[in-house]
This record gives structure tokens, C-alpha cells and sequence, in this order.
């Protein structure tokens, strides 16, 4: 699968290693950064990983920052993107099998690497129910503005 990654300097570390996993397990990934732990502005990553999307280089993609918050807020501003904290591999689940997620977020702050690794796994390996009910209402997310 084609994945884009970024994150803010507060997601700098836990990014590196979760590039690496995902690179690993044979996914094709586009680090969007960034590549430092200097202070930067995480709308400027979130803007990355959903024009990424929206363009068709990649088909899903995982933000970091700090509480996972900022970049998950910043993301959703994007129609098409439906982007998700999620601090357990069950979270992941339910946002991948009812609402399509398409961008994971990540509380790099809050999760060590290898909690970070199961929900990423958790995320990339369940599938969109594709429920008429689910399909419904991502059709009125888009319609929202």
C-alpha cells in the first residue's frame, strides 16, 4: 500500500520508527515530514498528507504530533479526508471498518513505539465495512462544506 507520513517536531521520533515498520512490511511510504525535531507548524504536515491523498500518491496516511489532536483537527479541514486519533488498536479498527478513515493520528506524546506499531497494524490491516449506512454517511460528511 502507498503511505504518506508526517509529523510535527513532537512526532519527529516515534515517525522514524514507524516508517521503518511500515517500510519492512513491504508498503510503499512517502515521508512528507518533517525531519528534525526543530519547532514547526503542524498544519503545514496535515496540508501535505491530505493533498497527498486527494492527488492519488498515496492511498492512506498517518500524522503525528504531540496529543495527536492539532493534526487530526488541521487534517479534517480537508474534504475527502477523514482522519482519526486513535490511542488503541481497537479505535483503529472502528474507524477504518465504520468511517473509511483515511488518515490515522497519532499521540506521539502518549504512546510508546510499540503501542504505536499495534494500532497502526490494527488500522492498516481492517477493511471498510462498506455498510449502506456507513456509506451514507461519509456521502454526508463530504456534503457538509
Amino acid at each position: 500500500m502507498r503511505i504518506g507520513i508526517a509529523a510535527d517536531h513532537g512526532g519527529y521520533a516515534l515517525k522514524a520508527r514507524i516508517i521503518r515498520e511500515l517500510t519492512e512490511s513491504g508498503h510503499e511510504v512517502s515521508d512528507l515530514g518533517t525531519n528534525s525535531t526543530d519547532p514547526v507548524d503542524y498544519p503545514d504536515y496535515a496540508k501535505a498528507v491530505a493533498e497527498a491523498i486527494l492527488q492519488g500518491r498515496a492511498e492512506r496516511a498517518i500524522l503525528l504530533c504531540g496529543s495527536g489532536q492539532g493534526i487530526c483537527i488541521a487534517a479534517n479541514r480537508f474534504k475527502g479526508i477523514r482522519a482519526a486519533v486513535c490511542d488503541t488498536p481497537e479505535e483503529a479498527r472502528v474507524g477504518r471498518n465504520d468511517d473509511d478513515t483515511n488518515v490515522l493520528c497519532l499521540p506521539a506524546k502518549a504512546l510508546s513505539e510499540g503501542r504505536a506499531e499495534d494500532i497502526v497494524k490494527a488500522w492498516l490491516d481492517t477493511a471498510f465495512a462498506g455498510a449502506a449506512r456507513y456509506k451514507r454517511r461519509i456521502v454526508e460528511l463530504d456534503q457538509l462544506g
